[in-house]
């Protein structure tokens, strides 16, 4: 037997909805323009299938966690994403307190929809507001200003979300330390729950990527960083993750899933899954087809699927691991990945003594430094890296 594992994973579910207004400059994401009506009814059709299609790896187990991206899910009916939640749990069994987030953009909100997705079951809305200046948002093509995202932020509120994430973006073109600190007093001063704040990066095959902007100067990238953590850490959302910020009651169930190597299901158009095998005893990454009208054909789903070598499983566990400032467990290693972590040890004892890694044997964790430099960390975990550092047998648990 390949690998061992002693019992399910924690489970959650990603739903993918492609279609937006417009898409932004920088969005490296699978989104297409709803040029035309959106095939709604049509879709939530293929989405059901599609998850029936995935259930035999998972029977038995319950969901902890949804999550509806895209794209713009918010260009959805209440009705839709009510339709949606109810046969997703006529599939499968949810945990008494499951999370169920749903992201929604500033320029297609509206209260009453809002009422009605949280009626449908929706308990957490992600708002991707990324600034509340505008001419940052004009720069990032966004379709709604700063009235309309403090709006919809209100409108949420009133529609009963006790527990919502404002989605931010620094080193935006132009932007000043001082306006990027704005946009935290305003997100902080609407009190969410959870604050998502992450750095504009440009990615291959966006426009952004043909025609650059100005981006801030690496210094001035260093100072917003800085004095954005602790004004955000000064004002009770301390920073768990690379770019998550929240308490420890209000951290997001589902990310926090991705991030400790639990497995997931992803349905929609381009939708990315990670499933292990219980029978098999294999780690799966799945993916569907990207172009939604691929998908809507129905004529099978799965794009591709390809096991996680054991060779590759350290990079694939530490990527996401990592990210977290508490780390995860160390009996998480061989619990997520059924390989033995004895093998990795004196490679970990050296970023340990290089201050990259906490020293506790009990948990994998990075230092504010091995944060600070964690692409470097993570290329140790690399297959040719390993060897490097003499790992060259990555022992998989035997069946006892």
């Amino acid at each position: 037997m390949y690998q061992q594992f002693d019992s399910p994973l924690p489970l959650s579910l990603y739903v993918h909805i492609p279609w937006c207004v417009r898409k932004c400059p920088y969005c490296d994401f699978n989104s297409h323009e709803a040029k035309n009506d959106i095939p709604e009814a049509q879709y939530l059709d293929a989405l059901l299938l599609d998850l029936q299609q995935d259930l035999p790896r998972v029977w038995g187990r319950r969901l902890q966690s949804i999550f509806i991206g895209g794209g713009t899910p918010s260009l959805f009916s209440a009705e839709g994403i009510d339709r949606l939640l109810s046969g997703i749990r006529a599939l499968l069994p949810f945990m008494g307190d499951i999370e169920i987030t749903m992201e929604a953009n500033p320029g297609t909100a509206e209260a009453q929809k809002f009422k009605g997705f949280r009626e449908a079951g929706v308990n957490r809305l992600s708002i991707g507001v990324q600034s509340f200046a505008e001419v940052q948002l004009q720069a990032l093509g966004r379709i709604h200003g700063e009235v309309e995202a403090r709006r919809a932020i209100e409108w949420a509120r009133a529609a009963g979300f006790d527990n919502f994430n404002i989605d931010l973006m620094h080193g935006l073109p132009g932007q000043t330390v001082a306006q990027a600190m704005r946009d935290l007093e305003i997100a902080v001063a609407m009190q969410p729950t959870h604050i998502s704040w992450y750095q504009l990066t440009i990615e291959p095959n966006t426009r952004f990527a043909f025609d650059p902007p100005v981006l801030p100067e690496d210094d001035v990238l260093a100072d917003i960083q800085e004095q954005g953590h602790q004004f955000l850490h000064a004002h009770g959302f301390p920073r768990y993750e690379v770019s998550a910020y929240a308490s420890a009651a209000r951290r997001s169930q589902h990310n926090l899933n991705y991030w400790q190597f639990g497995d997931y299901l992803g349905i929609g158009a381009g939708a990315h899954g990670k499933i292990t095998d219980m029978q098999a005893q294999k780690v799966y990454r799945t993916h569907k087809h990207r172009h939604p009208k691929a998908y809507l054909k129905g004529e099978g789903f799965v794009a591709g699927e390809e096991p996680i070598g054991a060779e590759d499983m350290p990079f694939e566990f530490f990527m996401n691991a990592l990210r977290l400032v508490d780390g995860v467990p160390a009996a998480f290693y061989p619990q997520r990945t059924g390989l033995r972590l004895e093998p990795l040890q004196p490679l970990i004892r050296e970023l340990r003594q290089q201050q990259l890694l906490h020293d506790d044997a009990d948990t994998l964790a990075p230092t504010e430094l091995g944060m600070r430099y964690l692409n470097s960390v993570l290329q140790k975990f690399l297959p040719d890296s390993l060897k490097q550092h003499g790992v060259r047998n990555i022992i998989p648990i035997q069946a006892g």
